[in-house]
């Protein structure tokens, strides 16, 4: 779920957060990419979001400061160049791909996406149990965008499951654009009985889709090791895939050029019903594996923020 939750304790994050962009300002940047996205002439659309994702990376320090731990995790340490280019490569195709995003709610949609898919087994596989299935991927290049792709492609019944931006206007507008791409999005809180609805269209053969990268405060997790040191992921996922018997899929994206991307299907997990704690940890790090392996091969395709 932009995120869902952990293991058998509350983690909750003492550290001072940095101030978040008001609720307005993010509806009005969100709008005018919008605007330039679906308005804009084809030139503009493909040329200018590197201008713009440099510019956010000079004007957001707490974004560019958590963008450059995140490399230094995956990649290790490097020269002062190589920092700063991988830094501004990951804002330009952040960028990138939000436009790409909202270009696709222009008239007539905009050419169409390429993708490339690597291990489609995994998917077949995952499919051959006829239990429904729940995808988790990260906050990496056209995640949202060629996920519906891959659902069409695959005739999946796919929700993607995310926490509730905290601007509403901002919400509103991606929402719409994301119900006219046919994707369906489920935003849950800390509500328990969110999972209800979960449960009924896994039930019915239906995808879910949570994010696997990002723990909000109070959120439950599991203890994995990433990039060689202790981490955390949600703990949802798993216990959404104990509770309804759906295999556990990791799909990652990258954006790979202009409207190209790439999709990568990993190994997918059963977690039983009656599943030992041990069982849980072995499928926790099987996932925090995937998308690990995943970073390293594409380092400047995380877009995590926020640390």
């Amino acid at each position: 779920m932009d995120s869902a939750s952990d293991g058998d304790r509350s983690m909750r994050n003492t550290e001072t957060k940095p101030p978040r962009t008001p609720p307005h300002e993010a509806h009005f940047w969100r709008r005018l990419a919008y605007l330039g996205a679906t308005r804009g002439p084809a030139w503009w659309v493909r040329h200018s979001p590197p201008a713009f994702g440099w510019a956010a990376a000079a004007l957001l320090p707490s974004a560019r400061r958590s963008v450059l731990r995140n490399l230094r995790q995956i990649r290790g340490q490097a020269s002062p160049f190589a920092d700063a280019r991988d830094v501004l490569a990951t804002f330009s195709a952040y960028a990138s791909c939000l436009t790409e995003v909202l270009a696709s709610d222009a008239p007539g949609g905009g050419p169409a996406l390429e993708t490339r898919h690597q291990n489609v087994h995994h998917l077949v596989e995952a499919r051959a149990h006829r239990r429904g299935m729940i995808m988790v991927t990260a906050h990496t290049g056209g995640w949202e965008t060629v996920g519906s792709l891959v659902a069409k492609a695959e005739g999946l019944r796919m929700m993607f499951v995310m926490r509730p931006e905290a601007s509403r206007g901002a919400r509103a507008l991606q929402d719409d654009v994301r119900k006219r791409a046919g994707v369906t999005v489920l935003h849950v809180g800390d509500d328990p009985l969110a999972c209800l609805p979960l449960l009924t269209h896994l039930r019915g053969g239906g995808v879910v889709a949570l994010q696997l990268d990002r723990v909000a405060p109070g959120m439950r997790t599991l203890d994995v090791v990433r990039f060689g040191r202790k981490a955390t992921i949600p703990e949802g996922p798993v216990r959404l895939a104990q509770l309804s018997g759906a295999p556990i899929l990791p799909v990652f994206c990258a954006r790979e050029g202009h409207r190209r991307y790439l999709v990568e299907f990993c190994a997918s997990r059963l977690v039983a019903r009656r599943s030992t704690d041990s069982d849980v940890a072995e499928v926790a790090q099987h996932l925090a594996d995937s998308l690990g392996a995943f970073l390293c091969a594409h380092p400047t395709q995380w877009f995590h923020f926020e640390h």
